[in-house]
């Protein structure tokens, strides 16, 4: 167990540095230089916690055998045992979660995100069903007091969505949303469905990190801008001036339209921001195409084209296939309360690179 700990020595002599570095006033006065230190000091934080409490109880459990050894008296022998077993629980404890700690985490995680949700297959009931995930990821949203901004959206006839594509900014919001990203399925009566017969239907999730101008450079030479008059909901004011935006990307080919926004300024830069976002996720699939086969997570490199999730209304069950593990309460559910599911996958997830980290 010991030899796990000591690979923290160099991390905490890292830590430390840093930390006399940032204090420095030549180096407090750099601003970028600061951010940078600060952004390496939070991530290792939790390793310098663990490395401290680790010295603490080790010191705690040689002082506890040194008094078992010169202890003559059989109660407080006894006494000193229970608490030395205490301690090799706390200490083993404290292992658990280093080797969780080492496992490398996604460099997305801590990143805000888009969201795009579309109907599938199933026609009205695919955009209704559409517009119900819309409603559970906003939910989910505030309930984590995170911030919702519609970038982009496509309604239906019946009050369901084509097309929702969305903005989360907040802590950890891509380390959760991730999760969510391919194809859910929904078997349920629709409210059109006079026989009472069950229908199927689908709705594709991709959930895409943002990223700043610093990380994927846009040359203009390589875009078309088109400015067009936005259509639904949005009111007169936004249909009579053109301020709709498509932005195409000529060497990929990627398209993205913003048309949210009673500014045309406004729907340019988010159609800029979700340009950045499907070229980024583009990159980073393709690394991740590039990785071998055992080290790629089914949960976190799921595609849009994978099942990765069944709501059985009829039997109030949602089934999530990635982990073959299924969950009931819809309603509750599909009002936001979705940390149970990502929370399941998440360990799954924790326990594959575990396994894989042990396995190399």
């Amino acid at each position: 167990m010991d030899e796990i700990f000591d690979k923290l020595g160099p991390i905490v002599k890292r830590y430390e540095e840093i930390e006399s570095t940032m204090a420095l006033p030549e180096v407090a006065t750099d601003f970028e230089r600061v951010q940078t230190l600060a952004k390496e000091r939070a991530g290792l934080e939790e390793l310098v916690g663990i490395s401290r409490r680790w010295q603490q109880l080790a010191e705690e459990r040689g002082d506890l055998e040194s008094m078992l050894r010169a202890e003559n008296d059989p109660e407080l022998a006894a006494m000193a045992r229970e608490e030395l077993e205490e301690v090799d629980t706390k200490i083993e404890q404290l292992g658990r979660a280093l080797r969780v700690a080492l496992v490398p985490k996604n460099p997305n995680d801590e990143r805000d995100v888009i969201v795009e949700v579309r109907s599938g297959t199933g026609g009205d009931e695919a955009s209704l069903f559409a517009a119900d995930l819309y409603r559970a990821y906003s939910r989910y949203a505030q309930l984590h007091n995170w911030k919702i901004d519609i970038m982009d959206s496509s309604a239906s006839p019946l009050g369901g969505f084509n097309k929702m594509v969305f903005g989360v900014q907040g802590k950890g919001a891509y380390s959760r949303l991730k999760y969510e990203r391919g194809v859910h399925r929904v078997q349920r009566i629709p409210e059109t469905e006079t026989q009472g017969r069950i229908h199927t239907s689908t709705a594709t999730v991709a959930v895409l990190p943002q990223v700043d101008e610093v990380e994927i450079k846009i040359d203009p030479d390589t875009i078309r801008i088109d400015i067009f008059h936005a259509g639904g909901h949005g009111g007169q004011n936004v249909n009579k001036v053109a301020t709709a935006v498509r932005i195409v990307h000529e060497p990929s080919g990627l398209t993205v339209t913003c048309q949210d926004e009673r500014s045309q300024y406004k729907n340019k830069s988010k159609a800029m921001a979700m340009l950045r976002a499907r070229l980024f996720d583009a990159e980073e699939e393709r690394k991740s195409q590039e990785m071998s086969q055992t080290r790629r997570s089914q949960v976190g490199t799921a595609e849009r084209s994978e099942k990765i999730r069944t709501y059985n209304y009829p039997q109030d069950r949602i089934t999530d296939h990635r982990i073959n593990s299924s969950f009931h309460d819809i309603p509750k559910v599909m009002d936001g309360f979705l940390d149970d599911i990502i929370d399941a996958l998440s360990t799954w997830e924790e326990e594959q690179a575990l396994g894989e980290a042990g396995a190399s």
